[in-house]
C-alpha cells in the first residue's frame, strides 16, 4: 500500500530553512501530482483522522468536523464535484480527499476560534500523513455551498477546506499548465518580515 512506499527522490522538496527543523516539516510540501494506483487502506485513514481529533483546541470545544472519501467512493466523487475547477483536474489521482468543516452551536453565535482550531486539525492531519509516506495539498478553492448541498450538512456546519492526500507522483504526469508550479524552488518571506518581536 502507499503508506510502505518509499517516495521518490525526484519528489523530495526540502526546505531550505535558517534552522534545524524536523524532517517532517521541512520536507513536507503541498504536490499536485499523483499515483493513480495508490490507495490508502483503513488504518492509515483512521491514522490521519486521529491525527486530526488530537489537535489541540480551545477550551477542548472541537468546532470541527470531517468528510473523508477515498477515491473510487461515492463520498470522493462528491467532493471532487465541490471543488473550484482549477483544483479539479489534478485531484483526480489523489488517493483521498478529506473535507475540513467548522460546526459552531447557533445558540451560541459566532466562534471567533473556530477556524483556526480546523486549521490546527488539518496541519496535524498533514504532519501524519507525511509520516505514512504521504503528501498532502489543502485547498481553498472549493465550493462551500455545493459540498453543503451534496452531504446534507445543516448550516451552522461549513465546509472551510479540501485537503488531497496521496502518493506523490513526478510532475511530468501533470498537465503542463501545474508543472512549473510543481518543480519551482520552495520559498517564504524571511522571518524579519514575520516576526514583530522575538526576545
Amino acid at each position: 500500500m502507499s503508506t510502505t512506499s518509499e517516495i521518490r527522490p525526484s519528489t523530495v522538496r526540502t526546505a531550505e530553512t535558517d534552522a534545524e527543523l524536523h524532517p517532517l516539516l521541512d520536507e513536507r510540501w503541498s504536490p499536485r501530482s499523483y499515483d493513480a494506483e495508490a490507495v490508502i487502506d483503513d488504518a492509515a485513514l483512521h491514522a490521519l483522522l486521529e491525527a486530526a481529533r488530537w489537535a489541540p483546541s480551545a477550551a477542548n470545544s472541537q468546532p470541527r468536523r470531517f468528510i473523508a472519501g477515498r477515491r473510487g467512493t461515492a463520498t470522493f466523487d462528491k467532493i471532487h464535484a465541490g471543488l473550484a475547477s482549477g483544483n479539479q483536474p489534478w485531484t483526480t489521482k489523489a488517493a483521498l480527499l478529506v473535507v475540513g468543516l467548522t460546526a459552531v452551536d447557533p445558540e451560541q453565535g459566532p466562534h471567533r476560534w473556530a477556524e483556526y482550531d480546523l486549521g490546527q486539525s488539518i496541519a496535524h492531519l498533514t504532519v501524519q500523513a507525511h509520516a505514512l509516506g504521504l503528501h498532502a495539498h489543502q485547498m481553498g478553492g472549493i465550493l462551500p455551498e455545493e459540498l453543503q448541498k451534496s452531504f446534507g450538512l445543516e448550516p451552522n456546519v461549513v465546509p472551510v477546506t479540501v485537503t488531497a492526500i496521496g502518493q506523490v507522483d513526478v510532475a511530468e504526469e501533470l498537465e503542463e499548465r501545474f508543472r512549473e508550479r510543481e518543480t519551482a524552488p520552495r520559498s517564504r518571506k524571511p522571518l524579519d518580515e514575520l516576526v514583530i518581536v522575538a526576545e
